[in-house]
């Protein structure tokens, strides 16, 4: 045990610098490691991608708190535009859990692939969406939050990789989008992990440490060196190239995208 929550401590840490150096959450490090991790430990795998993507959405319930608290210090959270987002994030991020829920493991990590290939391709050539004509209303929040929390309890991470570009697309500022982004990231994460406890609850090819489908040994580990470390990320981000940074990136996730796609339809 000594030895696997030390492996969790480092996963930790790097998904802190990787969440810090990128401006993303840890989630698409966090995930696709995990899924590593339990398969070498023999998890089974009707249960493994499963208990990443969980593992991964409890961690960001800790982690997103101290990132919500800054942003709001600095007054760039948009509460007003926050409230109708979280309605739909709530009931999307219960449907996602769901809609994982009833597919497969191999199955759900190619789904993973696919999303992490569409992130590496937006990253590696910088694509962004170009300003709508429109300010948001609170009905295009709350559609726009549902998928939001769909997809982002599928995929394990906080939405940040969805929220900023809807927020910019619908002409909210740069700042006040990453920054709302991170309070969304809190209500895609409670509500993504306790339905995952609530759906992996007394699964019986669930691990002994695991609370529904969350592991236990894997959510400390994170836990306790991803938030010291993202402070660490932050500060090595401004002495380095953005642009190379974020190409870097891309190619481990067009790795990790070209793994988990070919190893489960090839």
């Amino acid at each position: 045990m000594f030895l696997t929550l030390s492996l969790y401590l480092i996963l930790g840490a790097v998904a802190g610098v990787v969440a810090g150096l990128f401006g993303i959450g840890g989630g698409l490090l966090i995930v696709p490691v995990l899924i590593f991790s339990f398969s070498a430990q023999g998890m089974s795998p009707e249960v493994l991608t499963h208990a990443a993507v969980a593992t991964s959405l409890a961690t960001i319930v800790v982690t997103s708190i101290s990132s919500v608290r800054a942003h709001h210090k600095r007054g760039g959270v948009r509460w007003d535009l926050f409230k109708p987002i979280a309605l739909g994030i709530l009931l999307g991020a219960f449907i996602g859990v769901k809609v994982a829920g009833w597919m497969p493991g191999e199955l759900l990590q190619v789904v993973f692939g696919v999303f992490a290939l569409c992130v590496a391709i937006q990253m590696g050539f910088g694509l962004k969406p170009s300003a709508g004509a429109d300010a948001p209303s609170a009905r295009t929040l709350a559609v726009g939050g549902g998928f939001i929390g769909g997809l982002s309890a599928i995929f394990g991470i906080g939405g940040g990789t969805l929220t900023v570009p809807f927020l910019s697309w619908k002409r909210v500022q740069m700042q006040q989008a990453v920054a709302t982004s991170a309070a969304c990231g809190l209500p895609i994460a409670v509500m993504g992990a306790l339905t995952n406890i609530w759906e992996g609850w007394g699964h019986p090819q669930t691990d002994s440490w695991s609370l529904g489908y969350i592991y236990l040994p894997a959510f400390a580990g994170i836990v306790i060196t991803s938030s010291l470390c993202a402070k660490f990320g932050a500060r090595l981000a401004h002495s380095l190239s953005a642009v190379m940074l974020k190409r870097c990136f891309a190619v481990f996730l067009l790795c990790v995208a070209t793994y988990l796609i070919g190893k489960n339809l090839f």
